[in-house]
């Protein structure tokens, strides 16, 4: 038992002293609808449990989305921090998963793609980090 300890103290301190990995970030940006914005704020206000659960599972954290209004237009700006080691399986994941697909149906009706998204088939604009303080 006193050998036990010392290897258990150390193994929980190599443990500790392990860095995790940096987290990738991404952040995206659409316009929205305003006939449908306060819907949309609605559906955020109090998003499904299920669909929460998911970005979770899919090694997503720190999801935000902020609203702008830009020249009377209304913006969304989302962020988040990716922790996995496959961003496009887990994407496929989430796609595939029947909650979310619901969730998307009720979100997607109250964004505006911008050009170049739409250009792509896609809602949200990628965007490209310029600054970043750890």
């Amino acid at each position: 038992m006193k050998t036990l300890f010392p290897l258990l103290a150390a193994l929980l301190l190599a443990g500790c002293a392990t860095p995790s990995k940096e987290p990738q970030r991404y952040a995206w940006v659409a316009g929205l609808k305003p006939e449908k914005a306060e819907y949309y704020r609605r559906l955020h206000a109090n998003p499904w449990p299920s669909v929460n659960q998911m970005i979770q599972d899919c090694h997503i954290r720190n999801f935000s989305i902020f609203e702008r209004e830009i020249d009377g237009k209304l913006y969304l700006f989302a962020y988040l921090e990716y922790t996995g080691g496959d961003f496009d399986a887990d994407m496929q994941k989430m796609a595939a998963d029947p909650e979310t697909q619901r969730w998307w149906h009720q979100t997607d009706p109250c964004q505006l793609p911008l050009p170049d998204a739409a250009a792509k088939g896609k809602i949200w604009a990628d965007t490209k980090e310029v600054y970043h303080l750890r």
